[in-house]
């Protein structure tokens, strides 16, 4: 992968004629390409699993959550860690989840 000297963005290999030259979509720079500076590699690895890998999300225990003003429904104290899933399809809004800091009751909101 290379860089635009200008701008930053990444080249893009395009064939023109009969040579290579790599080209800044942002900036329009272009340089020619010769085939020693060509180099192209693909490399796939499979792995056998004997167990299914567990992956924890830590949801509702984390404490690194963000805080919010919100009264739970339960113990009636007015501090939640929050965060938001996509419960539902992807064109429906996210549910957004709260948990009491002080009796850990969970509960959720639609928008």
């Amino acid at each position: 992968m290379k860089f635009c000297p200008h701008c930053g963005g990444v080249l893009r290999t395009q064939r023109k004629a009969d040579s290579l030259v790599q080209l800044c979509p942002k900036c329009g720079y272009q340089e020619s390409v010769g085939k020693r500076n060509m180099s192209s590699s693909r490399r796939t690895e499979k792995t056998k699993m004997d167990q299914p890998m567990i992956v924890e999300h830590e949801g509702a225990n984390s404490t690194s959550l963000p805080k919010t003003k919100v009264v739970c429904p339960k113990c009636g104290n007015n501090e939640a860690y929050w965060w938001m899933q996509q419960t539902r399809s992807a064109d429906e809004a996210t549910t957004r989840f709260f948990r009491c800091t002080k009796c850990g009751h969970v509960w959720r909101e639609y928008d």
